[in-house]
């Protein structure tokens, strides 16, 4: 593989980003990497995945919604607490799975910095207009930079330790139910390129594996500040494929090439598909809750058939890399 693949794009990125982009490159087309997305304290699918294959995943993903500073505790709905508070604390076990050297994303469904109600990330629920948010000095514009300061804060020991984190925010961005992604492309474009500003030249956030999700060409931000590319997909129940229609749809935003990686999906991919196929998936995470935790999207025996594939990348088979 070319090294540009692992050549981070921020110059000053830590000796772990390297190692874990280089990784990723080099198992390109050969395995993948298992991931598992997890919401709550509980983290009820890792045990799970345990229980039915007797091995745990190489990268956990966790959710940052109830960490977001404009949480509306006053006009909001039971299904929104319960989500909430059930996720209250998850960066500790964020830590407790880095101490087994394991891989881990975070996502961030941003309740929005003004404004809002319910699950304020849905832009149906806030009047929060991220088109003005990216104008200098508006109201819109200081929430959003609060808000990610916040988030900077949180993020900062894990650079302190050199913990690698991929790092996916705006995801689904080429989409019209987050606030973030319902005023076009040009807008979510802006939004990620001053983020990515502000945490790699203000706060110094070196750790950061900078991780793009979302298939559109127009909505791309550039490659300048992109390290990985990845799209997120929900294929129809029980059908397992390497996904290679939307895999080639996926590499069309760039020319450069670059590392792909399934974000999040429910129906787990055939991993022995995409080794016979050479299909450039270097991961996936499967979506948290009935996606692990039933049989109505994979059955049991399917997943303990990928986890003992031999091109399935587990934890017990991850080398040290930070």
């Amino acid at each position: 593989m070319s090294d540009k693949l692992f050549t981070p794009s921020n110059p000053n990125a830590q000796e772990c980003v390297k190692n874990v982009m280089e990784y990723l490159s080099d198992i390109t087309y050969d395995k993948i990497v298992t991931g598992q997305h997890t919401q709550t304290m509980a983290w009820e699918e890792l045990h799970r995945i345990e229980e039915v294959t007797g091995k745990r995943p190489a990268l956990l993903g966790f959710e940052l919604l109830s960490y977001s500073p404009n949480i509306n505790y006053l006009d909001t709905d039971e299904e929104c607490m319960t989500e909430v508070e059930e996720n209250f604390g998850t960066l500790k076990r964020a830590w407790e799975w880095t101490e087994k050297k394991g891989l881990i994303t975070f996502t961030w469904h941003w309740f929005s910095p003004l404004y809002g109600r319910s699950k304020s990330f849905f832009a149906e629920n806030t009047e929060f207009d991220a088109s003005k948010a990216v104008i200098d000095g508006t109201p819109e514009n200081k929430a959003l930079l609060a808000d990610m300061d916040m988030m900077a804060g949180l993020l900062r020991p894990f650079c302190d330790k050199g913990i690698p984190i991929l790092w996916r925010p705006f995801h689904e961005g080429d989409g019209n139910w987050f606030w973030w992604g319902v005023k076009g492309p040009d807008t979510v474009k802006k939004l990620y390129r001053i983020m990515y500003d502000r945490y790699t030249n203000l706060h110094g956030l070196n750790n950061l594996i900078w991780v793009w999700n979302a298939p559109v060409p127009e909505c791309y931000p550039g490659d300048d500040v992109v390290d990985i590319i990845s799209r997120d997909m929900y294929p129809e129940p029980h059908i397992h494929t390497s996904q290679s229609e939307k895999y080639h749809e996926l590499l069309k935003i760039t020319k450069q090439p670059k590392i792909t990686l399934i974000g999040e999906i429910g129906t787990l991919p055939d991993v022995d598909a995409i080794h016979r196929e050479e299909i450039g998936w270097a991961s996936f995470m499967t979506w948290s809750r009935s996606f692990c935790l039933t049989e109505e999207f994979n059955s049991y025996e399917y997943l303990k058939t990928l986890y003992e594939s031999p091109y399935a990348v587990t934890l017990e088979r991850l080398p040290e890399l930070y």
